[in-house]
C-alpha cells in the first residue's frame, strides 16, 4: 500500500504565518538597511572627490545636501557628518540611530555609523 507524501495543512499553515511575518519583519527594515548603503555609498564618492579634500565646510555642507536630495537621505543632514583628516585625504563618518515600529509597542532599534573608510 502506497501512503501520501506530502505537507499536511497545519504545516504549511506554519510554514506561511512564518514565511509572511519574516517578510514583513523585512519590508519593515529593509528601507532603513538601504539608506544605510546610500549614505555610505555617497560618503565614498565625496571623500574621493578632490573639489570635497580641500573644500570649506559651508562648501561641503552644500555638496552633501546636493547629494542627500538626489539620493533622497533623510535619516542624517550635514551637522550629523564628522570630518577627519587622514594624511592627504579626509575620511566622512556619522553615527545615527533609525527606531521602526513593528506592532503594537514593540519597536526595532538600529544603530548605524557609516563612514568613507575602506
Amino acid at each position: 500500500m502506497n501512503s501520501q507524501r506530502g505537507i499536511t495543512i497545519t504545516g504549511f499553515l506554519v510554514f506561511a504565518v512564518l514565511l509572511i511575518s519574516a517578510l514583513l519583519l523585512g519590508f519593515k527594515i529593509g528601507p532603513a538597511y538601504m539608506e544605510y548603503h546610500t549614505i555610505q555609498k555617497m560618503f565614498r564618492t565625496m571623500a574621493s572627490d578632490p573639489s570635497i579634500k580641500n573644500a570649506t565646510r559651508g562648501e561641503f555642507n552644500s555638496a552633501f545636501n546636493a547629494r542627500a536630495g538626489v539620493d533622497n537621505v533623510k535619516a542624517i543632514t550635514y551637522d550629523d557628518v564628522q570630518i577627519e583628516k587622514d594624511g592627504d585625504g579626509i575620511v566622512i563618518s556619522a553615527e545615527y540611530t533609525v527606531r521602526v515600529p513593528l506592532f503594537s509597542n514593540l519597536s526595532a532599534f538600529m544603530e548605524f555609523r557609516p563612514t568613507s573608510r575602506q
